[in-house]
């Protein structure tokens, strides 16, 4: 079990967002987190990096909580953020000379896997450029390319389809399906609910700060039977029910 979330109570202030949440992520597996906006999904995502602190509940990675062993911790996520988040100062090369050091990585193979990176989406000709001045896409790429440097155990991956063009999305996705091959687990937050059905192994539907529902599409439809083939029916469904109640 790489993610393990028990009953997580947390937010920004004293008012909590996230109201007893718990769900886990697995071995070599992706889980989307589904929710309208404002349903705590960023919440939950600032808990699991270690941004906010919870109010109660526990949140481990293999084992290891950030309170036994920061370091420990952290070294094992890759995050990938909505919005991308670079330095003004720092050239492509930089940053990805940066991540090497920040996660320890052997540099000629984080080099050779750089370099292929690069050239899968079409950076490998910006090694001197400042991604401060890309578009909002390019600077996406390269949140992914530094992600995908790293051997980290576990990723998390926020609303990673916007802004991105149709051709760096399926490389994307193929890059997550080599990674979880390889045992990595993923933690996908998403809006594009059709991509994710057709890519998650489970979902968690977080609806006014709580699990509304979590499991495989099947275990979904079986579930809530009269809601809908599709993840966008069933999202839908339920979340005008938890509107109604």
């Amino acid at each position: 079990m790489t993610l393990e979330i028990s009953n997580l109570v947390g937010g920004y202030s004293q008012v909590p967002v996230l109201k007893d949440v718990s769900f886990d992520v697995k071995d070599g597996e992706l889980v989307g987190l589904i929710g309208l906006n404002g349903a705590g999904k960023s919440t939950t995502i600032n808990h699991i990096i270690g941004l906010l602190t919870p109010f109660k509940g526990t949140i481990k990675i293999n084992g290891t909580s950030l309170t036994d062993d920061v370091k420990k911790y952290k070294e094992q996520i890759a995050y990938i953020p909505e919005q991308p988040i670079v330095y003004k100062e720092l050239t492509l090369k930089e940053h990805l000379e940066m991540t090497m050091l920040a996660y320890n990585l052997d540099q000629d193979a984080a080099w050779k896997r750089a370099h292929q990176l690069l050239k899968l989406f079409r950076l490998d000709n910006k090694l001197d450029w400042f991604p401060d001045n890309f578009s909002k896409g390019m600077r996406q790429k390269v949140m992914i390319v530094c992600a995908f440097l790293t051997d980290a155990k576990l990723f998390i991956i926020d609303e990673p389809f916007l802004g991105l063009d149709p051709l760096a999305v399926n490389d994307l996705l193929t890059l997550i399906s080599e990674r979880k091959k390889q045992g990595t687990s993923i933690l996908m937050s998403t809006q594009v609910l059709e991509t994710a059905q057709r890519n998650c192994d489970r979902f968690v539907l977080l609806h006014d700060g709580q699990v509304r529902t979590e499991g495989t599409i099947e275990e979904l439809r079986q579930a809530f039977p009269n809601a809908g083939e599709s993840l966008n029916d069933i999202y839908l469904t339920l979340a005008r029910e938890g509107d109604a109640s």
